[in-house]
């Protein structure tokens, strides 16, 4: 049997609270994503970077020109290290808040989804491949379903 999850969620907002979601929601929403599929202590650092700087960070990282909604680093120890340190988010409240109006989507629920989603991409799923996206998106649905939030990829 696996140990407990035993969470140490770190947030650093630098973009300001219009919006952002209190830390006791990202702490639901980051241990709803692990349940099942990590155990022990675990720690994740949240960063809510202003659009500025999430640009800044995207083009470094991901050579792509835009400030966007979310951006997982999964932290690799080095051999022989042992770390809590599951990984990084960069969440950009202004992009998110955009993305929700233009969605039609609860501002609140977006945020979810996104914490949900950086979070897998921590745990090693990605998008890359068809098969990939879809696995991912139904645990995704799985876990937002659990806060009556609804398919995120569905129209409203």
């Amino acid at each position: 049997m696996s140990a407990p999850l035993r969470l140490r969620l770190f947030i650093d907002n630098r973009a300001g609270r219009k919006g952002v979601p209190i830390r006791r929601s990202f702490e639901d929403w980051v241990r709803a994503a692990l349940k099942g599929r990590h155990s022990g202590t675990t720690e994740i650092n949240i960063a809510l970077l202003e659009a500025a700087t999430a640009r800044a960070v995207n083009r470094q990282y991901r050579s792509k020109d835009y400030a966007t909604n979310v951006l997982s680093f999964p932290y690799e120890p080095l051999p022989g290290e042992k770390s809590a340190l599951l990984g990084d988010l960069a969440l950009c409240p202004a992009v998110i808040a955009r993305e929700a109006k233009l969605q039609r989507k609860r501002l609140r629920d977006h945020y979810a989804h996104l914490t949900v989603h950086g979070v897998l991409h921590l745990l090693g799923h990605d998008h890359e491949t068809s098969a990939g996206a879809a696995k991912m998106e139904a645990i995704e649905k799985r876990v937002l379903a659990g806060f009556g939030i609804a398919d995120p990829y569905s129209p409203p």
